[in-house]
């Protein structure tokens, strides 16, 4: 396992140049640095500092890095997601009820909209399109006059407060509603096949660049090729979420 800590320090340029000149006094040449937009902010900045080759690896499970379709731990992230969300289901229908689901992502909808599509959620609720919970409601009842027994609303944890959420659907609607907070559960686990295969072309990728002269870049994947793009790009540039997916869960539902 690959620990992690949030380093304060490293967001000074006071401990930036602590870690340049203790990294140039230990004799490192190059420098592979793995986690998200916050790592590779600090990576840019340590690299001006310091000079060392900087190559990234898109690490997180929100997928909020630009630069890439996709980040290692996140097809894990929304794997563990489903499948929780399938038993999830199953209570759901055998009781007739509603769920409330809530995933990570503060900031980015990646994380729902994914297990949103995955899980057949009736309504999705991401911090980048507003909520209307009297909509929310309204779809859970047409769907219950339609023939359906139970609802699941896939939330990001950003798209407002979870518990109002369910609290606004039982009383607006009647019926029985569940809360469920995913949390840290998503962040652990085997990685997928998907996740693995990635971590391997992505560290081949940044060890060829390295070797190459290459520096200041960040590995990624567009379709199915693995490419770099400058370190700043993947922090600087707020990648876009796929509404065209959301449009796809409202007709699926």
């Amino acid at each position: 396992v690959l620990r992690s800590v949030r380093c304060e320090e490293m967001k000074t340029d006071e401990g930036i140049q602590r870690a340049a000149e203790f990294l140039k006094s230990i004799g490192i040449e190059g420098l592979v640095a793995i986690g998200g937009d916050g790592t590779f902010r600090g990576a840019s900045r340590l690299y001006r500092a310091s000079g060392i080759p900087m190559i990234g690896i898109p690490a997180t499970i929100d997928n909020d890095v630009a630069g890439t379709d996709t980040t290692i731990g996140f097809d894990t992230a929304v794997n563990t997601a489903v499948s929780a969300i399938d038993k999830i289901r199953d209570t759901a229908t055998s009781h007739e009820r509603t769920f409330v689901i809530e995933v990570m992502g503060r900031r980015r909808g990646f994380i729902a909209l994914e297990v949103g599509l995955a899980g057949g959620a009736e309504v999705v609720l991401i911090p980048e399109i507003k909520v209307d919970l009297d909509k929310v409601c309204e779809i859970i009842v047409e769907d219950r006059k339609a023939g359906k027994i139970s609802s699941i609303v896939v939330m990001a944890e950003g798209a407002g407060d979870s518990r109002q959420v369910a609290n606004h659907i039982a009383s607006k609607t009647g019926q029985e509603v569940r809360l469920t907070v995913l949390g840290h559960v998503q962040r652990g686990g085997p990685p997928t096949t998907k996740s693995r295969v990635l971590a391997c072309e992505f560290g081949y990728k940044a060890v060829e660049l390295l070797l190459t002269g290459e520096t200041k870049k960040m590995v990624g994947i567009r379709g199915s090729e693995i490419t770099s793009v400058d370190l700043d790009y993947s922090w600087m540039v707020e990648k876009e979420l796929d509404l065209s997916r959301y449009k796809l869960i409202e007709i699926l539902k």
